[in-house]
């Protein structure tokens, strides 16, 4: 009789089983059955409960949804991230766990279970693993990093050309001018070279000219040069040398001075000669003219070198010296630049324009090049510099206050490190402490990871109990 009411009791039971288990499968479909919870895995933690038909709602308690059906609890071993779908493909449940959830903003603002902002957009999770480590890096997963298309570039040795650019214009060498000018007084009979810009070759006769003094000394000359033995009026001859030395002090050439001492020839004129090559850039004198001793007559430029003056700015003056080379090109020949040096910087700045004054000196073939010509000038600056560690430009984030670089460490990870910089060059700056040579820095996307950095040491702040909050959140 025990027997027989067993078998009854167990039959009830098991038929009850199945109808329940019909009745909810009927009702929650097979994809939402609850596990059983037996032993250890009844005592699994809860990090929070989602909705049972699939909608972006979760709840830190157990609640319902408006067709009363129960929130589906989500175990620690089984959270997996639903930032995005490639996520959600590769994370399989338990692989990574999820330490806590940041506003995706960027707010100083976390939450234990996931949530939504005040504009429906999802918080993102922040993994096991992403906040660890030296503490000075920050970790970007690699689906993000070939997404915002972050590049790098080793740190190596180049050298830094930063160009410097002024205006210019074209002067006469001075040291290729030269006056003429008499040493006596006298007049002007002829003129040879009788207009501005004609050229003259040294020697050459510029004009001629009666000079009393000059005439007074070739007579003097003269005398003293009579034969040893002979007299003139019963006086000895006197020397030579006296009369020779004040028709050099005239400035009278040597060879009229040796046409007076050998052969006794007197001319009453002198056709004076031009003293150097050049071309005639200033004529004061005129045909009959009487000229004092010291008077300018001609002013001559030996055109074949010429200078650029070049105004330079106050603030580029101590990056251009002597040697520095320059490109420049005249305004009339704007296809045809011209590669020269700095030779002398001027000891003054200009009060009005705050710029200083730099020589440029040019070969001017065919004396193509006119005076007061306006140039544009390039300062090739450190070309002639032995190369230095550098990083382009890119790559550092300039708060103002100092500089930073992301070093790419590998995996996905970047590290912040202030740098100590020095010039410009070509898109590139100096390196002058903070990195070695075949480091990798980040040259695109850098105020992206900067921004991740910056937020991640904010958040550091404020979840320094976040593993006692999910604790709290679980029971």
């Amino acid at each position: 009789m025990t027997t027989v009411r067993f078998l009854l009791v167990l039959v009830l039971g098991v038929g009850l089983g199945i109808a329940g288990e019909y009745w909810y499968a009927d009702r929650w479909g097979p994809s939402h059955q609850p596990a059983i919870q037996t032993g250890a895995a009844a005592e699994r933690p809860i990090l929070y409960y989602r909705d049972p038909g699939g909608a972006p709602y979760w709840s830190e308690a157990p609640k319902k949804d408006p067709q009363g059906r129960d929130y589906l609890p989500v175990y620690d071993d089984e959270e997996i991230s639903f930032d995005s779908p490639s996520a959600r493909a590769q994370a399989a449940p338990g692989e990574r766990k999820i330490l806590y959830y940041r506003n995706p903003m960027g707010l100083a603002d976390t939450s234990p279970v996931p949530k939504k902002d005040s504009m429906g957009m999802n918080y993102i999770p922040v993994y096991e693993g992403d906040e660890t480590g030296d503490g000075n890096s920050v970790k970007v997963s690699l689906d993000r990093v070939q997404r915002t298309g972050v590049r790098s570039e080793a740190v190596g040795k180049r050298t830094l050309v930063q160009p410097v650019r002024a205006v210019g214009t074209v002067k006469y060498d001075e040291r290729r001018q030269t006056v003429v000018t008499m040493r006596s007084d006298g007049y002007i009979e002829d003129l040879f070279v009788n207009a501005t810009g004609q050229s003259v070759r040294a020697g050459e006769p510029l004009f001629r000219v009666y000079s009393r003094d000059i005439q007074v000394a070739q007579i003097d000359l003269s005398i003293a040069s009579i034969p040893q033995g002979r007299t003139t009026g019963g006086l000895e001859q006197r020397s030579i040398e006296g009369p020779m030395q004040r028709l050099r002090n005239f400035g009278v050439p040597e060879s009229r001075i040796e046409e007076v001492r050998t052969k006794g020839i007197l001319p009453r004129t002198l056709d004076w000669p031009a003293p150097v090559s050049g071309t005639v850039i200033d004529k004061r004198i005129v045909n009959g003219q009487r000229v004092q001793a010291g008077d300018e007559l001609y002013r001559i430029v030996d055109l074949t070198q010429i200078w650029v003056i070049a105004d330079v700015a106050e603030a580029d003056l101590a990056s251009i010296k002597p040697e520095t080379r320059a490109s420049v090109t005249f305004r009339a020949y704007p296809a045809e630049p011209v590669e020269g040096a700095v030779t002398f910087v001027y000891p003054d700045v200009k009060a009005e324009t705050r710029t200083a004054r730099v020589r440029i000196e040019l070969p001017n073939p065919g004396e193509r090049l006119k005076a007061e010509m306006y140039a544009d000038i390039v300062f090739q600056v450190g070309a002639d510099e032995a190369p230095v560690l550098a990083v382009p430009n890119n790559a550092v984030i300039d708060s103002g206050t100092q500089q930073t670089v992301l070093v790419a460490r590998g995996s996905g990870r970047f590290e912040p490190r202030t740098v100590k910089l020095g010039r410009r060059g070509e898109g590139y700056r100096e390196v002058l402490d903070g990195l070695t040579a075949d480091e990798e820095v980040v040259t695109t996307a850098t105020f992206l990871i900067d921004a991740e950095s910056n937020l991640r040491a904010a958040l550091k702040t404020f979840t320094q109990d976040a593993p006692a909050d999910r604790q709290e959140a679980s029971r």
